[in-house]
């Protein structure tokens, strides 16, 4: 037996099973509010959606992936999914980048830097420096989850899996390695900016390949370490789509308040 994504790619099939089960976050249950009682696919719904496409299973919790996927080889070893999703179908389009923010664990970013000597009073003449400790501790999640620390998933073959949307319906799946490239091969900087006529170096930490920005980190506003693969280094991606619209009378079969009558009839027909 293969399983998508890690012995192979996803069939058409596979992949339209995705998008059907993705497209039922339109009926009132998705995160996104939408016009007319719809809703968009937020991105749990996403992960709920890869789970049940692929065969895995949704962790729903802090875990460093949020899909596992069973190995049908190998009792109780798994194939990790680290899922993101952003709105920025757009941005890939203009820059040929796909957005990844990998965490926003301010705090533990900043614990990691303290015990190198790093804090916020001199961390911006240490750019290599935090760039070393930030990818490092991305690593590091990954590893404390692996066979080789007695783990239960097999990180060769696990990865990120990105869905990129925009206003215009338009939805993107991306999958990308999680071997993160090395920080010395990168131009690491805080880019100046001005303040009251004055430059001065940013909060945003800037790490540059020879095409453009890789990633940054906001370390003191919300602490996103954001990832910008480029679209031809993605190890697999699928053509752009479109949700299934919904059937005609789907509000009078699934909406919000037709399931809370459904679901509990006595009650609700006292507040008649």
């Amino acid at each position: 037996m293969t399983v998508p994504f890690i012995h192979r790619n996803p069939t058409k099939k596979e992949f339209e099973r995705f998008r059907l089960i993705l497209s039922t976050y339109q009926d009132g249950s998705g995160q996104q509010a939408a016009k007319d009682l719809q809703t968009l696919p937020g991105w749990r719904d996403f992960e709920r959606s890869a789970a049940l496409a692929f065969g895995g299973i949704a962790q729903e919790s802090k875990f460093i992936f949020d899909v596992l996927i069973p190995d049908p080889k190998r009792k109780d070893v798994y194939f990790g999914l680290s899922c993101k999703m952003r709105r920025t179908l757009n941005d890939t389009r203009r820059t040929g980048r796909v957005t990844l923010e990998l965490s926003n664990s301010s705090g533990t970013f900043w614990e990691q830097l303290g015990q190198i000597g790093i804090n916020q009073q001199n961390y911006k003449g240490k750019p290599l420096e935090v760039a070393q400790a930030l990818l490092a501790q991305e690593k590091e999640w990954h590893d404390s989850a692996g066979l080789d620390r007695d783990g239960a998933v097999d990180l060769d073959r696990s990865f990120y899996l990105a869905l990129s949307w925009n206003t215009q319906g338009e939805y993107q799946l991306f999958k990308f390695s999680l071997q993160l490239p090395s920080p010395t091969q990168l131009t690491w900087d805080f880019p100046m900016v001005k303040n009251n006529g004055e430059e001065r170096h940013g909060r945003r930490l800037r790490g540059q390949d020879q095409y453009g920005t890789l990633f940054e980190w906001y370390g003191e506003s919300g602490g996103q370490l954001k990832y910008y693969p480029l679209v031809e280094n993605a190890l697999w991606k699928s053509e752009v789509f479109n949700l299934e619209p919904l059937p005609k009378n789907w509000q009078a079969k699934h909406g919000i308040l037709k399931k809370a009558k459904d679901y509990f009839p006595d009650r609700w027909n006292n507040l008649i």
